[in-house]
């Protein structure tokens, strides 16, 4: 069976986040809520968007989605294709989905002039690793993501002491 891949639109935010919240079943994770989707489809699909989605279809069904953007790098002085969900349904896995959304992204990534592409990948999710690693990516081990959330980022946007850890 064939993939083909092409960019999600507004008609598309219903199928979209059908996925997003498998991916989240996927990885053991709570899927957004009804305020958190209205969001989501106003920033992918709205007047200004902060992100892009590809769709991979077989048979005229979707069945896996990449969610990207870009940075910059600075020592690079160019930018980076940052990779923020891969995913493709359970079960249309081994049918060329992923590849053929990377691939894509690879593609547009040439286009746009970018020096890298990043994502992330859960430590434990051992299938993803090992196919991204016969891509040729390597784990980056002498980086440490962080993150702040809510009233962190409230506190240090206010000025507010952070509490010691």
């Amino acid at each position: 069976m064939s993939v083909a891949v092409r960019a999600a639109g507004a008609a598309d935010a219903p199928a979209v986040l059908a996925l997003v919240r498998a991916l989240a079943e996927y990885e053991r994770l709570e899927a957004p809520d009804a305020e958190a989707e209205a969001r989501f489809a106003r920033d992918g699909f709205g007047p200004a968007p902060r992100f892009e989605v590809l769709l991979a279809e077989t048979g005229g069904a979707v069945v896996g989605y990449a969610l990207f953007f870009f940075t910059y790098s600075t020592f690079l002085a160019r930018p980076t294709l940052w990779l923020e969900d891969l995913f493709v349904q359970p079960g249309s896995r081994r049918l060329g989905a992923g590849g053929a959304l990377l691939r894509a992204l690879a593609a547009r990534a040439v286009g746009e002039g970018c020096g890298r592409m990043e994502w992330a990948a859960l430590t434990w999710n051992r299938l993803a690793i090992d196919y991204y690693e016969g891509l040729g990516a390597g784990a980056l081990e002498e980086w440490r993501t962080f993150r702040l959330e809510g009233r962190d980022i409230a506190r240090l946007a206010g000025g507010e002491p952070q509490p010691a850890s």
